[in-house]
């Protein structure tokens, strides 16, 4: 999940991350400007691009707008995604079936939206909006700071029924309180907030009660998903070390601002212990996501980017060995999830786009080696 003022088709060619709070133009984290380029692509998949031997029969579920963060349903029959599109001035949510089809707004249509996520049994849905406190999209943040995400105060996570009715706020502290997503058992959520004053993840039932806090570590520490048995949490993290680099840090998240440019992905138990750092590559890694067998993990980086503007997806044991490349994209990928039974993966991206900047949702049949 992304904090909304990622601009995915500007961060590599604009939601790098919350989502994650815009889902947040070709991808503009790190100052880039978008040119067109050749694909090198198999003619039998169009979709795949040479040296993409885990994916086939890739097809592209959006066509236009910056799509991004989509999430199966229990059934697996469903999306819930956020879009910013057409006359739309920031994200808001949608479903649409697994094929693409019947695509419709289920959030407000007001302010801004982000990370959103079925319920058990699929008769409800949760994500983050501002519109309680303002109809409008709050402004982007300042970015005489550099590339930094806005971690927006008004943001709260909502619940609703599939359609968008019987709306109700679950989170009320102040500050930042998004990017939540459900254990697959169906009994828990795992969510991003700032309300004691550094990003941090916490836990509460799915109900929305019982909210506990669970890092306690400097640093930014958002994105959480559970594993399949919902035993364990993958997560981004940032770890600031230096006096500089701490000084920089805390400057930034007094303004509700953090910089994502060096994240690492982590591990820990569901109730917050065993905290394990998975990565150490000191560049921009996110979008973590177990594989259903628990032993390895899906994720989003920059790691091989000649200049740091190319994400493309790649996996990894969850000790931090057998690093494998899975995309070989020129711009932007990101924000993949496996099925159930691991044959399919999710995931965004601005390849093949119609319009300069545009991320759409694509699937792929995963292939085991």
């Amino acid at each position: 999940m992304f904090p909304n003022d990622f601009n995915y088709s500007s961060y590599n060619t604009k939601y790098f991350f919350m989502k994650s709070n815009t889902l947040f133009l070709f991808i503009t984290l790190f100052g880039i400007s978008f040119s067109p380029f050749s694909y090198s692509q198999d003619n039998n998949d169009p979709f795949r691009l040479q040296g993409e031997k885990r994916l086939k029969n890739i097809k592209m579920l959006t066509e236009a707008g910056e799509n991004a963060e989509a999430y199966l349903s229990f059934d697996e029959k469903k999306l819930i995604f956020q879009t910013t599109f057409g006359s739309l001035q920031c994200d808001q949510i949608f479903t649409m079936n697994i094929d693409g089809s019947e695509q419709k707004m289920v959030s407000t249509g007001f302010g801004r939206t982000t990370c959103s996520y079925f319920l058990p049994g699929d008769t409800a849905i949760i994500y983050a909006s501002t519109h309680l406190v303002d109809k409008d999209c709050p402004p982007p943040p300042d970015r005489s700071k550099g590339y930094v995400w806005k971690l927006y105060e008004t943001f709260d996570i909502f619940m609703a029924k599939p359609d968008g009715s019987n709306l109700r706020q679950i989170t009320n502290a102040y500050g930042y309180d998004a990017e939540a997503t459900v254990s697959p058992k169906g009994d828990k959520i795992v969510f991003t907030s700032t309300r004691d004053g550094d990003p941090e993840i916490y836990l509460m039932d799915i109900d929305g009660s019982n909210q506990i806090r669970l890092t306690f570590e400097k640093g930014y520490d958002g994105g959480p998903f559970f594993s399949l048995d919902g035993s364990k949490i993958v997560f981004r993290a940032s770890r600031p070390k230096t006096e500089e680099e701490l000084k920089d840090y805390n400057d930034l998240v007094e303004n509700g601002l953090v910089r994502p440019t060096a994240l690492e992905i982590y591990t820990m138990n569901s109730d917050g212990s065993n905290i394990k750092q998975v990565t150490n590559f000191g560049r921009a890694s996110f979008a973590p996501f177990f594989h259903p067998d628990g032993k390895r993990i899906i994720f989003a980086s920059n790691i091989n980017s000649k200049t740091g503007r190319d994400f493309d997806l790649y996996i990894i044991n969850t000790d931090g060995t057998g690093l494998e490349q899975i995309t070989f994209n020129e711009t932007f990928d990101g924000f993949p999830m496996f099925t159930r039974d691991g044959k399919k993966l999710i995931f965004a991206s601005n390849r093949f786009n119609k319009k300069e900047g545009d991320t759409n949702i694509f699937t792929a049949d995963w292939v085991e080696q």
